[in-house]
């Protein structure tokens, strides 16, 4: 009898999941058909195309390096900016990993290959508190699938009928609308804001050095003052609860 109760909890955690994940699949889905036709313009083969998109699962590196191997820098250049750029997946990793440090660490290797930005801040915002909960796995799992069959689907897509799609349809334009459906909704406090104010302004100054290297400086600049004002942000609301603490003893 507890074992069914138990799986239920689990499949409606895994229902709700799905539900809240679903408004944000078309955005996931467009990025990925972006993505996939940039790399076939890019220069990219079929299964070149294919293999990166399976592999490396991240667009916004994926989009940092294309213009890189287009312009035949050196490969050391082309690691590092996918590095950088995916930097901000081992702050999910750390984010996520007290929630399932109990799981063998196979399994949270595919776990967290297949998390994305989305599914970690949707996850997020429904178990903001660590340690264990038996509907937290199946939870995430109802993020993350979703999110990344909608990845692939449309790259996929994009891969295939890149070398069909004229350059008049403003692909770039349309790249730039979908990351920013999947961005805006992460940014929900003033740490990020301010984060990606200053990335921005960065990107935009630095935006004739070779190789995009100013994406490095900004990327890098972004996450600093980001942690900076959170930490900053975190020291102030502990020390005006503690004054507030000490006016109610006295």
């Amino acid at each position: 009898m507890t074992e069914t109760v138990s799986t239920e909890l689990e499949k409606a955690a895994y229902r709700e999941a799905v539900k809240t994940g679903i408004p944000t699949l078309f955005g996931v889905g467009a990025w990925g058909l972006v993505v996939g036709v940039a790399m076939i313009k890019a220069g990219l083969t079929v299964p070149q195309a294919l293999g990166m998109t399976l592999l490396v699962f991240a667009g916004s590196a994926q989009l940092a390096s294309l213009p890189l191997i287009a312009a035949h820098a050196p490969v050391w250049v082309v690691f590092l900016t996918a590095l950088v750029v995916n930097l901000r997946f081992v702050i999910f990793s750390a984010i996520l990993a007290p929630h399932f440090s109990y799981l063998p660490w196979k399994k949270r290797a595919w776990l967290g290959y297949l998390s994305g930005d989305i599914s970690v801040g949707l996850f997020m915002y429904r178990y903001p508190e660590p340690g264990f909960d038996q509907r937290k796995l199946p939870y995430l799992k109802g993020l993350i699938f979703p999110n990344w069959t909608a990845w692939q689907v449309g790259s996929i897509i994009g891969i295939l009928l890149g070398s069909q799609v004229p350059s008049s349809w403003g692909l770039g334009f349309a790249g730039t609308l979908a990351i920013l459906c999947i961005m805006l909704p992460l940014i929900m406090n003033k740490a990020a804001l301010i984060g990606v104010a200053v990335a921005g302004a960065i990107a935009l100054a630095t935006v004739k050095m070779p190789y995009k290297l100013g994406l490095l400086i900004s990327v890098l600049a972004g996450m600093t003052v980001a942690m900076a004002v959170e930490e900053w942000l975190e020291k102030r609301h502990g020390k005006s609860g503690g004054q507030k603490d000490g006016q109610g003893r006295a």
